[in-house]
């Protein structure tokens, strides 16, 4: 029995202890005094509380001998019992039993989710895009929920090591659309790496890597992307310093966190089956939002940079759009894509 089930029969029981000592001393008093029902209880009560308002005119020892067993008996397992409930309430247990049920009940319906194996610096970095774009995750860490952000307390989150199968399974691997392995060590990293695809063979994964002698492992083992924060962020601070404004640009573009989105892809799959052999002008894309077109990936993984408006859609490609924030959110209102996004 988990502890949820220990606290919902603990409560149960003292509720059960309370009616029974009520209805008991309520009866009797009824025999011995010839009370009327409700008399009878609300004396009974008044004992079982401490309450006490005097004892009734022409009470009889048998009535003194009831209400001695109510107050040595009742009075002393009713007390006990609200001690424990309220030591409960006020140690927050019922609140988080609550909400790990809730996350429970979630998990169920949940299908097509990230799962973010790892949650320090690029595990929060990667919950706040998600965020940002609306995209269901799962958080897998070994530090229990208590030391999570609050930016995150409304997340979905286990506890647990993220190379153990059964944890990847409780996060839903096997229903999930993507996994960001982020974890310090490149072993394990390679581990989940394999044991993700091996549940779910067509799940995508991204991996962090520390060394680059990993990085044709990580891929071998399934990874269809290997990134190294420390390689990216030397040659981000490298770039600074010859293509300042540039790189500022483009940063404030696609790496703004969680303030906006300026870019955004449409996958020509998720596309009304209209538009597949139309022209890229047909979409009306720049008249309905003012976002633009800057970039087309064609079937072959061909980027094609600037395309032209008589460019023709074709199936298993994608489209760059770049725009406002306000302008990208009209875009996603008119094209909405229900499972991945760009940013």
């Amino acid at each position: 029995m988990n502890r949820f089930s220990a606290l919902y029969k603990r409560i149960l029981i003292l509720v059960v202890s309370i009616l029974i000592f009520v209805l008991l001393g309520a009866l009797a008093l009824m025999y011995s005094e010839e009370m009327r029902f409700l008399d009878a209880v609300w004396y009974s009560i008044m004992t079982l509380t401490t309450v006490g308002f005097g004892v009734p005119d022409n009470f009889s020892d048998l009535g003194k001998i009831i209400t001695i067993f109510l107050m040595l008996f009742g009075v002393g397992a009713v007390l006990y019992g609200l001690t424990a409930l309220s030591l409960e309430f006020f140690n927050g247990n019922f609140a988080k039993e609550y909400k790990q049920n809730l996350i429970k009940r979630n998990m169920k319906n949940l299908e097509n989710h990230i799962i973010i194996c790892g949650f320090g610096r690029n595990g929060r970095q990667a919950a706040r895009k998600l965020i940002l774009h609306k995209k269901p995750f799962v958080i897998i860490d070994k530090k229990p929920l208590e030391n999570r952000d609050d930016e995150f307390r409304n997340t979905i989150f286990i506890h647990g090591n993220a190379v153990e199968d059964e944890i990847l399974i409780k996060a839903g691997v096997e229903k999930a659309n993507g996994i960001i392995a982020c974890l310090p060590s490149d072993a394990d990293n390679l581990f989940i790496v394999i044991s993700s695809k091996e549940l779910n063979p067509k799940i995508k994964v991204i991996s962090r890597a520390s060394n680059s002698s990993t990085i044709k492992k990580l891929k071998t083992a399934g990874a269809e992307n290997v990134i190294m924060p420390d390689k990216i962020g030397g040659e981000h601070m490298a770039s600074l310093l010859i293509t300042p404004d540039l790189v500022e640009f483009i940063d404030n573009i696609v790496l703004e966190g969680t303030k906006k989105i300026n870019v955004l892809e449409i996958y020509t799959d998720k596309l009304s089956k209209e538009f597949i052999g139309k022209k890229l002008e047909e979409l009306k894309i720049f008249p309905k939002t003012g976002c633009k077109i800057v970039g087309y990936k064609d079937v072959h993984g061909e980027y094609i940079i600037n395309p032209d408006e008589s460019k023709l859609i074709e199936p298993n490609s994608c489209i760059f759009i770049l725009g406002q924030p306000h302008q990208i959110e009209n875009l996603q209102n008119i094209y909405p894509q229900q499972d991945k996004y760009f940013s």
